[in-house]
């Protein structure tokens, strides 16, 4: 009688053992899932965000617009990402005479009419110059980054943008579209530290300027009014304003590649 329990003790405990090892195999498995299933959602969400960076250019911009937001804020304002025409050589780099060949008017070390941060928030002040050269502006990081847009900013940042010692060069939404493809394919041989964006609040077709400094051409005149534009940037860029041009990528306007 004390063998058959002992057998009966012994075949429950083989069952319960055969029942435990068979609990923990399967826990295992689930545990090897989940490990499983994580790793690839760790895949998934690394690689989505190095599409991202990739596609934004990362910290130092990209694309055709040649964003740079370490140089400023986008603000919002939508990117020219069109691929420029490919421009000629100057023919001309002496300001005066580019200008002159372009019938450009020229303005250089005009008033400065101040450089007070003001709120993003705030009503622009009435500039003297159209387009803008100098006056009070938006506060830090506010200023308009580097790079090229489809659409006009508010002045009240781009003007900060000078004060940094950078180049604006603006057209008249109404220029034709290979005109414009034109500009954009001079910006894309000097983008470092300059901006190109349409402007339909000023008297010229074609504009560039920097702080204090105003180069207006009330046609565009294909070469040469980029060899004026070219000519501008040499003798103004990154000389005024005050505040540095750090953060500057790529070719500049003193330095095109051309």
């Amino acid at each position: 009688m004390a063998n058959r329990r002992e057998e009966e003790r012994e075949r429950l405990r083989q069952a319960r053992e055969e029942r435990e090892s068979s609990q923990s195999k399967s826990e295992r498995r689930r545990l090897f899932l989940a490990y499983g299933v994580a790793a690839i959602i760790g895949i998934v969400v690394v690689a989505g965000i190095v599409i991202a960076i990739a596609s934004s250019g990362g910290s130092g911009g990209g694309g055709a617009a040649h964003l740079n937001p370490a140089s400023g804020s986008v603000n919002g304002f939508e990117p020219d990402e069109r691929a420029g025409t490919e421009v000629p050589a100057a023919k001309e780099t002496d300001l005066t005479k580019a200008a002159q060949k372009a019938g450009c008017v020229v303005k250089l070390k005009l008033r400065d009419e101040g450089k007070e941060h003001l709120p993003p928030t705030a009503t622009p002040p009435p500039y003297g110059t159209s387009p803008p050269t100098s006056g009070n502006h938006a506060e830090s990081p506010y200023q308009q980054a580097d790079g090229a847009y489809s659409e006009m900013p508010d002045p009240l940042f781009f003007v900060h943008s000078l004060e940094h010692g950078r180049m604006e060069v603006q057209y008249s939404p109404d220029l034709d579209e290979d005109a414009q493809l034109e500009l954009k394919g001079l910006y894309e041989t000097m983008y470092g530290g300059t901006l190109l964006f349409p402007n339909d609040d000023m008297p010229y077709e074609v504009a560039a300027t920097t702080w204090t400094n105003l180069i207006g051409c009330p046609e565009y005149k294909g070469q040469a009014t980029l060899d004026a534009i070219r000519a501008f940037g040499r003798k103004t860029w990154g000389r005024y304003g005050g505040e540095g041009t750090g953060a500057v990528k790529g070719p500049t306007p003193v330095e095109p590649e051309i």
